[in-house]
């Protein structure tokens, strides 16, 4: 278990974002809620004030903190994904319900909070022995909002989109 975990700070939205993060991956799970025990900043007495949780094995707090508090892209959570399925499942679902996309694989959930959707190829195509190749995905991958893997290979493949 690591020693290090993030917290995630909402005002009054932390039990919902980790009921969403816990069902997008495998090993998710939340472990604990922990309740106001009086009137406070965080809070009316017996409301969420902490969230224990856990996302594909990594350890998470989400804090009810107060007051609203910005997340900026300076901080994102990057989801390794295996396959486009996978893209596609985790993007509409970080999406749903007033998520914002932005480019090449960034978004933010509902709750500010940025991710990063990257399939496991991206390195593949970005670093390969062919340098032009990897030129044209990086071109590529520049002009994308969700990364699109078999358009990332085309280009890398210097192959025209179908």
């Amino acid at each position: 278990m690591s020693k290090i975990s993030p917290c995630l700070w909402f005002n009054g939205e932390a039990e919902e974002a980790a009921n969403l993060y816990v069902s997008l991956l495998p090993d998710s799970r939340i472990d604990k809620v922990q309740r106001n025990t009086v009137d406070g900043p965080a809070g009316k007495a017996g409301t969420v004030l902490v969230v224990d949780f856990t996302v594909a094995g990594q350890r998470f707090m989400a804090l009810n903190g107060g007051m609203k508090m910005e997340h900026s892209h300076a901080v994102s959570f990057m989801i390794d994904c295996a396959d486009q399925a996978e893209v596609d499942r985790l993007w509409d679902a970080l999406l749903a319900n007033g998520g914002q996309p932005s480019k090449c694989g960034w978004l933010k959930d509902r709750f500010g909070v940025s991710w990063q959707i990257i399939p496991s190829a991206l390195p593949k195509y970005l670093g390969g022995a062919d340098s032009a190749g990897a030129r044209r995905a990086m071109q590529a991958m520049l002009g994308m909002v969700k990364l699109d893997i078999a358009e990332l290979q085309r280009a890398y493949e210097g192959k025209s989109a179908a």
